[in-house]
């Protein structure tokens, strides 16, 4: 007998509170096997795809595309044993509605004895997720839909928004649903108006605009927000015009409404992070400009002696990681609870990419141990994955100093938001010819800008200024750079 299993969302780990369901990757009925994909999800950190522990056919999905759900959410459920869909499985793909003692309440089963799970189990996955099965989920916004009440037969269905309220039952045992009370037709001059929302009235009370002269689009002539915008737009216009022919310009003036982005997935991820380190990290930024004629020359005779091209950020990175060798100050991060800066050994270097789904920084893991070449493999294998928008949190975390090339965008200078919760940060302009004194006379060399944006807590000018010190001498003579390797 085919023992029903629930899958909930697992702790996709570094923190992470919720998920938005992308896309799903099977249908109710599918046959499914033990670790297979089976959703699509965006978390704050990547694009993932949640593989489902159990084999079987699945009996029921939670959520629409687009859906937001806590870790420790119901997924799917997954008939263990069974070849096709149970008769009790809903049809459209949906779960029924729970009942006590079911998913809502955390249970994994829907049914059967404790004999039968351990039965079901010995067909499931040894490879859980990170935190798989926890218990009850992690407290969160959670986005409440309402849904228009149908309603009563042989009426018409009326916006919930607008339509009037309807009359109390006057006969015990009444109905709770009860015909809505139609508004007149027409308005009489010293009669009631035709409108219920308060925001309505509001506005048309700030705009100077007479209730009474408005004919509502509505039903029964409810005036309708539509409706006052479109008297705002064109004063002008006679009252007694058709609400459903206006001028072309008063329809224009009314679709043009502001556009809003939720702040969710990595654009909110995005805002959390800045918000959070200029709230809390007292940051002062220090530039200076540099000659990078010697560094282009340098990158051009290796790239021509043979071998994998070695790309200029490759080049940038290595030299950040040999002034974090002089300068660890800067390769830190700071304990606000313990009062106590932290010193890292380590060298984990982010870079930020700007991908189709917002500004994101992969992170090359031990930088400091790795050639030109190494970094430069690296930084082409993280960036089209970035691109793909399949980085996982493993790669999108753990960064402790941040290279940040915006001269891709054709800018000089920046003072960049740290990294939070790193110390800080290098800013790399364009590069481009400039009038400049070398060797005593004035020339065309390819000058670059560069910024470093530091956290006032963990050093002071001095250090922030011997490390850009140190990066430009490298950039303007690599030969200098040869003494750290």
């Amino acid at each position: 007998m085919a023992q029903v299993l629930e899958f909930k969302l697992p702790d996709l780990g570094e923190g992470l509170t919720e998920a938005e369901i992308v896309r799903w990757l099977v249908d109710v009925g599918d046959v499914v096997a033990i670790d297979q994909p089976v959703v699509e999800v965006e978390t704050a950190k990547a694009m993932v795809e949640v593989p489902c522990p159990y084999g079987g056919v699945v009996t029921a999905r939670f959520g629409e595309e687009g859906t937001e759900l806590p870790v420790g959410a119901p997924l799917l459920t997954v008939a263990v044993g069974a070849t096709s869909v149970p008769p009790d499985s809903s049809p459209d793909g949906q779960a029924r509605p729970a009942s006590p003692g079911s998913a809502a309440q955390g249970s994994s089963n829907a049914s059967g004895s404790p004999a039968s799970a351990a039965a079901a189990a010995q067909e499931t996955s040894g490879n859980v997720l990170v935190g798989y099965g926890t218990g009850a989920p992690v407290a969160r916004r959670r986005r409440v839909r309402a849904a228009a009440a149908a309603a009563p037969s042989g009426s018409a269905r009326v916006d919930a928004r607008t339509a009037p309220a309807a009359p109390a039952a006057s006969a015990p045992g009444a109905t709770a649903a009860a015909t809505a009370v139609p508004a007149p037709a027409t308005v009489p001059g010293d009669g009631p108006v035709p409108v219920i929302s308060p925001l309505v009235r509001k506005l048309a009370r700030e705009q100077g605009i007479d209730l009474r002269a408005l004919r509502g689009s509505g039903p029964d002539g409810l005036i309708l927000r539509a409706d006052v915008e479109r008297a705002i737009a064109a004063p002008a216009q006679p009252a007694a015009a058709p609400a459903s022919a206006p001028a072309p310009t008063a329809l224009a003036a009314a679709a043009a409404v502001a556009e809003r982005v939720p702040l969710r997935g990595v654009r909110g991820a995005v805002a959390d992070k800045m918000s959070r380190s200029r709230r809390e990290i007292p940051e002062a930024t220090c530039w200076v400009d540099a000659d990078a004629t010697d560094l282009m020359a340098a990158r051009t005779a290796m790239n021509a002696a043979g071998g994998p091209k070695i790309s200029l950020l490759a080049l940038l990175a290595r030299i950040c990681t040999a002034a974090l060798a002089r300068y660890p100050e800067l390769n830190a991060t700071v304990d606000t609870e313990a009062r106590e800066i932290v010193r890292l050994p380590e060298v984990h270097l982010g870079f930020a990419a700007q991908t189709d789904r917002g500004l994101v920084v992969p992170v090359v893991r031990d930088a400091h141990r790795r050639t030109a070449e190494s970094l430069t493999a690296e930084f082409a294998r993280l960036t089209e994955v970035a691109r793909a928008g399949t980085l996982t949190p493993a790669d999108l975390t753990g960064g402790t100093f941040t290279l940040n090339n915006y001269g891709v965008f054709g800018v000089d200078g920046s003072t960049p938001i740290i990294n939070h919760p790193e110390a800080a940060m290098l800013g790399v302009g364009r590069i481009i010819p400039k009038p400049w004194v070398h060797q005593g006379e004035l020339a065309v060399r390819q000058v670059v800008q560069l910024s470093l944006t530091f956290d006032h807590r963990v050093c002071d000018g001095g250090t922030a200024g011997g490390f850009l010190r140190y990066v430009a001498d490298c950039v303007e003579s690599p030969a200098v750079l040869l003494r750290t390797l």
